[in-house]
């Protein structure tokens, strides 16, 4: 059930809502003033509150501030026998849902509150989704080498500086990338990934930077690339070694001037982004060979940061392992299996050539195959796609 405040010097008023509110199966409070409001608000939040403006001790504006101030997702509808427009637009700046005037249609003020209902509900629900976001992209381990990345990440995240992961394929570059942009200034706008092995050499510079309608046989309307998607934000750029010798000039031009043009156009665009790039090779032995711009190194790899295999950090692989079990029965609907001490040292034992990837995979066939508690039997019978 739905909480609803109600903070107004007029007893007729508030009784005369709280008495609708209550037929329409909402649990509703009443304070006569804006200090008394305030009091309860702190020892309960609520999910809307409807403030009066002119009240005495304290007005509504003050009332309103003073709950923004709270950090709480209530939703605050004010309401008003003297409202005008400069009042209303002041409401809604300072972080009102809406502005009713008195005496309030009923049945408007009823559907203002579901929407507010609706919205909190949206906030809470994309908060939860963060929070599994965050989940999914947390880089685990306490070994020397994992550490290492993670100062590094602390101290580079905050600055504009451009990083260049490195590391074989499944050691988590894509967790570095995210948890850069999650510390850095620009975690609330857009993360833009871009998997340049997998994109076509003929279609990587439309994918990157847009094309114009008619630019090419396919091209039936105009289109926004990955630079303008992630405008305000963190374009990840990853297996950027296999990327066109041609895309990367553009991509060069791009980091040196904030612009670029569409496939098709002479137009420039100004962009803010940060470029984080990521890749599995050599690059310096690519430069040697022809095949990456030597420049363009230079741009992205102002800080370096490596990743190192799995097994050259074995000692995380007992939270590895109950860092996966834990979200994989989560997504499964099960309880949290254990692993024994010797199913541990099974697992150090094995040869990760697919790295931590592989190692997920592992430890979701283990909890799909066997019991409760996993055992080193067990991961001597699963623990490889051939079972024995």
């Amino acid at each position: 059930m739905a909480s609803i405040l109600v903070i107004d010097d007029e007893k007729s008023i508030r009784n005369t809502l709280k008495d609708i509110l209550e037929y329409e199966q909402y649990s509703v409070d009443v304070a006569e003033d804006g200090p008394t409001g305030l009091e309860m608000f702190k020892k309960n939040p609520y999910d809307v509150v409807l403030c009066d403006i002119k009240m005495p001790k304290m007005d509504g504006i003050e009332v309103l501030e003073k709950i923004m101030e709270t950090g709480e997702e209530t939703q605050v509808i004010m309401i008003s026998g003297h409202g005008n427009i400069d009042t209303a637009v002041e409401a809604i700046k300072k972080g009102a849902f809406d502005f009713i005037e008195k005496p309030p249609d009923m049945n408007r003020l009823l559907i203002t509150i579901r929407n507010a209902l609706d919205k909190s509900s949206l906030i809470t629900e994309t908060k939860v989704l963060k929070k599994k976001i965050s989940k999914k992209y947390e880089i685990v381990g306490e070994s020397p080498a994992i550490q290492k990345v993670k100062e590094l990440i602390d101290r580079v995240a905050p600055t504009e500086a451009r990083v260049l992961i490195t590391g074989a394929n499944g050691t988590g570059k894509e967790l570095v990338a995210h948890q850069l942009h999650e510390k850095s200034r620009r975690a609330k706008g857009p993360f833009v990934e871009v998997n340049c092995a997998a994109i076509p050499s003929e279609l990587i510079e439309s994918e990157l930077f847009g094309h114009e309608k008619g630019s090419f046989t396919s091209a039936y309307k105009q289109r926004k690339g990955k630079f303008e998607q992630a405008q305000g934000g963190t374009l990840f750029l990853d297996e950027i070694g296999d990327m066109s010798l041609s895309a990367q000039a553009k991509v060069l031009r791009a980091l040196q001037e904030n612009k670029i043009s569409r496939v098709g156009s002479d137009k420039d665009i100004p962009v803010d982004v940060r470029v984080i790039a990521a890749t599995n090779k050599d690059l310096m032995e690519e430069i040697r060979k022809g095949n990456f711009r030597e420049d363009l190194y230079h741009r992205l790899s102002v800080i370096i940061i490596h990743v190192p295999s799995l097994n050259e950090r074995l000692e995380d692989i007992p939270l590895l392992a109950k860092h996966f079990s834990e979200m994989i029965c989560g997504e499964y609907g099960m309880p949290v299996k254990k692993f024994t001490d010797d199913a541990i040292e099974e697992l150090k034992k094995i040869n990760w050539t697919g790295n931590v990837r592989e190692f997920r995979n592992v430890i979701e066939r283990l909890i799909i195959l066997c019991g409760n508690t996993i055992t080193g039997e067990d991961v001597k019978a699963y623990a490889h796609p051939i079972f024995k």
